[in-house]
This record gives C-alpha cells, sequence and structure tokens, in this order.
C-alpha cells in the first residue's frame, strides 16, 4: 500500500468526525429536507445491508448478488447515503462537503481494495474485474463463469450482522435526529 493510500485509510473515519460537526454546523434542515433525506438515505442503505448479506470479507471473492452488478455496492450504498444525508441538510455546501469526502477518500479506498483482492484471488479477481464495473453499476447481472472463483450465492442474515452492517443505519439515524434537534432549536 502506498503512503497516501495508506493515510486515507487511516484517517478516512477520523476525519468524519469532525467533518460532520461542520456540516451540521451548516446544516439548514426543514422537517420537508429530513424526510427527503431520510428516503434517499433509505435506499442507500437498503442497499447496503443487501450487499452485507453476501459479502464474506477475506474468505471468498463475492460476485454473486449486487456484486454481479457492481464490485462496490456498500461503496455505491454509502454514496447513496451520503446524497442523503445532504438532502437531509438542506444545504449545498454540507451536501458538497459530504459528497467531496465519499469522492476523495473512496475512490483511493476502492483502488486499494482492488489491490488486496487481486493479491488474494488472482486470476479469478482479473475475470470479475473485467466483468463488472468498479462503481457504477451495470444493469444486468454479470454471469460468472468457473474462472472467477467461489462465491456464497444467497443472502445471508447471519452474515448481515456478522458484517455489523447495522452501524451504518444507526449512524445515519443519529445524523437524522441530530437534524430534527438543530431544526427545533432554530425554531426557539
Amino acid at each position: 500500500m502506498t503512503d497516501r493510500a495508506a493515510f486515507f485509510v487511516r484517517w478516512r473515519v477520523r476525519l468524519g468526525y469532525p467533518l460532520a460537526i461542520v456540516v451540521l454546523w451548516l446544516a439548514r434542515p426543514t422537517p420537508r429536507s429530513i424526510a427527503a433525506g431520510a428516503l434517499v438515505g433509505a435506499i442507500g442503505l437498503a442497499l447496503r445491508a443487501f450487499a452485507a448479506g453476501y459479502l464474506h470479507k477475506k474468505e471468498t471473492l463475492t460476485v454473486t448478488g449486487p456484486y454481479a452488478h457492481t464490485r462496490n455496492p456498500l461503496y455505491l450504498g454509502s454514496a447513496i447515503l451520503a446524497l442523503g444525508a445532504g438532502v437531509a441538510t438542506h444545504a449545498w455546501f454540507s451536501a458538497a462537503i459530504l459528497l467531496s469526502y465519499f469522492v476523495v477518500f473512496y475512490s483511493i479506498v476502492m483502488k486499494r481494495e482492488e489491490g488486496e483482492l487481486r493479491k488474494i484471488h488472482g486470476a479469478a479477481f482479473d475475470v470479475y474485474a473485467r466483468a463488472v464495473p468498479l462503481f457504477f453499476p451495470r444493469i444486468t447481472r454479470a454471469k460468472m463463469s468457473e474462472d472467477a472463483g467461489k462465491s456464497a450465492g444467497a443472502f445471508s442474515f447471519a452474515q448481515y450482522k456478522k458484517n455489523h452492517e447495522w452501524q451504518a443505519a444507526l449512524g445515519f439515524l443519529l445524523l437524522l435526529a441530530a437534524l430534527l434537534i438543530l431544526w427545533r432549536l432554530r425554531l426557539h
């Protein structure tokens, strides 16, 4: 891993907290923006949950379910979640900060993880990478040959729990609650 990639991986979450404070400080939420943001965010959470139920980290190359459409459905879900948070803030600068953070950090993280998967799975990952786009999903499901490796074939709620995906939902709910409190405080 390059020094730059290591920096971004190490600081991705740490920088997120002060950034969240800035985003909230700039936010001008309304009940309508919070509801609209919650709906958009729910789509992102659903995609993340669906993907987490398939993902067997460091055990197998996952090529089924949403991974047959995009190699990074968790991050696609996170991007939709960030968009939902931006809508909920009702402040274009807050939304720009959230989306910029996502683009900068996660583009580097996706490339780093791609290198790790290539090291672990070799030719099977190369076959998969040729068939399935890095981020923006293909409409039809990619059909994987035997060269793409073995993958767990069905969604598992136990796997969803093992991947601690509930934490994303909790974090988003806390953000929405903070925006509601902020809206109420600004009324008085």
